[in-house]
């Protein structure tokens, strides 16, 4: 009887358990604190999707997808992900690195035979790992106010890329570039005869139903559930026209909505199984989540952190004890974020379509310590914070510069001599014409952007462009007598933290 009972408790302990219950965060405070937070942070729609085991335990959306019409968010509205679109690139590259098609350590020359950065040796050496992990001595978002949003085509992208003079050693540091994973992304068409596009459509985008997730412009201007993209400018919740990101798709293009989302992470989560189907190579997999990169994101908010590395299209990190696969994803009125955590077999999607927010990391971070049994800890509270300081910084900088244009300072040059076409050896032209008695400025590969220009005193010059997006900044003009040599421009660090002198022609 002894060796019955024994028996029937060890087979007890070897039985698989059930999973654990839904945190009482997820089940009973989740869609209040979503609400207090998005009122807070005048948030039109956010949302959410969780899968822990397997299975989606959170799937909704929450507010309005468009403003004006009260158009609600659902499982299936669409919002652009960004550069959540990296995590696909990686995860196709790294396949093909399986299917003995190409090598991560191919250097990119051998695909591209033209290809070059901006000196010689990063040129011959640059594999195509170095450009998915982010290593090739550019800093973070150089290039972008060029690149992003512009009439550039992709095979014009990669080509400017020689003209980008690298802030660091090859190799040497992390800095983030949206241009060197397109060129990595655009290796997929010259390896499979196949564009990137249609590409993850068929390895991804089918296999898992993705069926409401596009990679083209297109796909969400055109849809009848698509969310509209904000932001907030002087305080005030303004709308923004959907920027066309088809130039840099294998680095941020792609369209989706939280029920894809959750095939994709599902599929992730299981090693690559989606419905009995290994669709994805679990050694494709390891290999997007294998550190190639140090990442100095280390914060004293996060004091359970302890390393930051990028694999290939995802960030990595330690958190509570857990391995921590992430990524966020950013465009003009939107900021969206991915989260995994192979060890609890649990998955995080947060999509929201203002830009002017922290919550879409905020409201993940809580679900997570839901689930991991973490103390409470309120990051509404602390990234507001953060995000009033630093607002009211930005606002009181601005509000002294306009001070300086109501001074209504005289120049002591003819405003005239501003006109004329102006030119930086990476962006290109720019213009200023005289228009009611007011410079406006024109960018030659972002035709639908003005800048609009008014004098502060010292050749200085508030610009307001017309998107918002861009924000309103200080230029100033070199200028001798009558003569204007050059005018040095920039725009909001979350596009490109670099200021680009446009010399007069």
């Amino acid at each position: 009887m002894k060796k019955l009972l024994l028996l029937a408790c060890l087979f007890l302990l070897m039985a698989p358990t059930s999973s654990k219950a839904q945190p009482a965060f997820i089940k009973d405070s989740l869609d209040a604190y979503v609400a207090r937070v998005m009122q807070q942070w005048n948030i039109p729609g956010m949302a959410i999707c969780v899968v822990k085991d397997g299975k989606v335990e959170v799937m909704k959306g929450y507010g309005v997808r468009d403003v004006e019409t009260k158009a609600p968010v659902t499982d299936e509205t669409l919002f652009m992900i960004a550069s959540n679109s990296k995590a696909f690139t990686g995860t196709a590259l790294a396949m093909l690195d399986g299917e003995k098609r190409i090598s991560l350590d191919d250097k990119v020359t051998k695909w591209m035979p033209d290809f070059k950065l901006y000196d010689e040796y990063s040129t011959k050496e640059v594999t195509i790992r170095d450009l998915l992990c982010h290593r090739i001595g550019l800093e973070t978002f150089q290039g972008d106010f060029l690149n992003w949003g512009s009439n550039l085509s992709r095979k014009q992208i990669i080509e400017k890329m020689r003209l980008h003079k690298p802030a660091f050693p090859f190799r040497y540091t992390y800095g983030y570039c949206n241009g060197a994973f397109l060129t990595a992304g655009e290796i997929i068409p010259l390896a499979t005869d196949t564009s990137w596009d249609d590409f993850l459509k068929a390895r991804f985008f089918s296999p898992l139903q993705m069926t409401r997730t596009t990679t083209d412009y297109k796909g969400i201007t055109t849809d009848v559930n698509a969310a509209v993209p904000y932001t907030l400018f002087k305080n005030k919740l303004v709308k923004l026209a959907y920027p066309d990101l088809g130039n840099l798709g294998p680095a941020a293009s792609i369209n989706s909505c939280v029920k894809d989302l959750s095939h994709w992470i599902t599929a992730l989560l299981a090693n690559g199984m989606y419905e009995g189907k290994q669709v994805i190579p679990q050694k494709a997999i390891s290999l997007t989540r294998t550190p190639q990169m140090l990442v100095n994101h280390l914060s004293q908010n996060f004091p359970s952190t302890h390393f930051s590395a990028y694999g290939l299209g995802w960030e990595l990190a330690d958190f509570a004890g857990r391995k921590m696969i992430s990524h966020s994803g950013g465009a003009d009125g939107f900021v969206t974020s991915v989260c995994l955590f192979p060890e609890e077999k649990l998955g995080i999607v947060v999509l929201t379509n203002t830009d002017a927010n922290y919550m879409y990391d905020g409201v993940k971070r809580q679900i997570i310590d839901a689930y991991l049994d973490q103390p409470y800890r309120d990051y509404n509270a602390l990234y507001y914070s953060r995000f009033e300081k630093n607002t009211k910084a930005d606002l009181d900088g601005l509000a002294a510069l306009e001070a300086k244009v109501d001074a209504k300072n005289k120049p002591d040059f003819d405003l005239s001599a501003l006109a004329g076409k102006y030119e930086n050896e990476v962006y290109g032209m720019m213009e200023i014409k005289i228009e009611k008695s007011q410079p406006v400025m024109y960018f030659e590969h972002h035709p639908a952007v003005k800048g609009f220009l008014k004098y502060e005193g010292d050749h200085k010059f508030l610009c307001t462009y017309s998107s918002a997006m861009y924000g309103e900044k200080e230029f100033p003009f070199i200028i001798e007598g009558n003569t204007v040599k050059s005018c040095t421009v920039s725009v909001n660090d979350f596009i490109d933290y670099k200021t680009y002198e446009f010399i007069k022609k």
